[in-house]
């Protein structure tokens, strides 16, 4: 039995400039933020980032420490396009391999696999074959003769995901609506690291047992951030922060992340954020 118990600091310290690194979530939905802020705290760059996208994405990008994006998409959800990705994608900050959904997490599953590619038909007939001349197709070798799509898999140094809950084994629980895909992002890395709301000591008989997504096998460090997926969803325990993300969507990168990201931890952070509701508060009171 091993306590993998860490913070986010702890996280940074053992990831490179250069590394590959997956972040889960999906959009601005239960996106391990307070580890991407960590990020920004570091002078790590040149990163290859592996995300269905949203404000990771868009944070790092505008940090300017994307080399390349591995995507599907990158969208705030209730906001279509994740606007600081949108701005360092048109200046030429980084490079794009743009997936199709369904190629993505087919990627996803090969590396987990530890298979060079898998076979899909997502993409066939489609511009993504167009804007990624990298990819080849394989036919089958049974009587169909049916060509695919061969997808090379997503393989990555470091995986970043956040949770409902984990114990200090490594054990991820979700208690939402939807997976996602974090636990193909800690299956398809050579290191994986759980942030999540609480730490409990452990998963009682009565938890359900599809609820326990992610195992302890392909985990290397749990980090305990209350309201660390902020400004994005964790539900139940919290909704997305819709006017912070519109704040965030609307201001510009320097006044944003020298109000927001300049100070020296995630604590720091989380003040900030909390000041500026105030601030909005007063403001709301005073007009009526």
């Amino acid at each position: 039995m091993t306590d993998k118990t860490m913070s986010v600091d702890d996280v940074v310290g053992r990831l490179r400039s250069g590394m590959t690194v997956g972040i889960g979530g999906w959009g601005s939905r239960r996106k391990p933020m307070a580890l991407v802020r960590a990020l920004l705290r570091s002078e790590i760059s040149d990163l290859t980032v592996i995300s269905y996208g949203g404000p990771d994405v868009g944070l790092l990008a505008a940090a300017g420490r994307i080399r390349r994006l591995v995507a599907p998409f990158a969208t705030l959800d209730s906001i279509p396009l994740e606007p600081h990705f949108r701005a360092a994608r048109e200046r030429g900050a980084f490079a794009l391999t743009e997936l199709d959904e369904a190629m993505f997490m087919w990627g996803l599953h090969a590396a987990a696999n530890r298979l060079p590619f898998l076979p899909v038909r997502a993409g066939l007939g489609s511009d993504v074959m167009r804007v990624n001349p990298q990819l080849r197709t394989v036919t089958s070798p049974y009587e169909d003769g049916e060509e695919f799509v061969a997808v090379p898999a997503l393989r990555m140094d470091a995986a970043l995901v956040h949770l409902n809950r984990a114990d200090r084994l490594g054990n991820g629980q979700y208690l939402g609506p939807d997976p996602y895909f974090d636990d193909l992002f800690c299956e398809a890395a050579d290191t994986a690291y759980v942030s999540c709301e609480q730490i409990v000591e452990s998963f009682g008989a009565d938890v359900v047992p599809q609820t326990l997504l992610v195992s302890r096998h392909s985990v290397t460090g749990v980090v305990e951030t209350p309201n660390g997926a902020h400004f994005t969803s964790c539900v139940p325990d919290h909704d997305r922060d819709e006017p912070f993300q519109k704040l965030y969507a609307t201001t510009p990168w320097p006044e944003f992340a020298a109000r927001f990201l300049t100070g020296k931890s995630e604590d720091d952070y989380q003040a900030a954020v909390r000041a500026w509701h105030a601030e909005r508060a007063e403001t709301e009171e005073a007009r009526k």
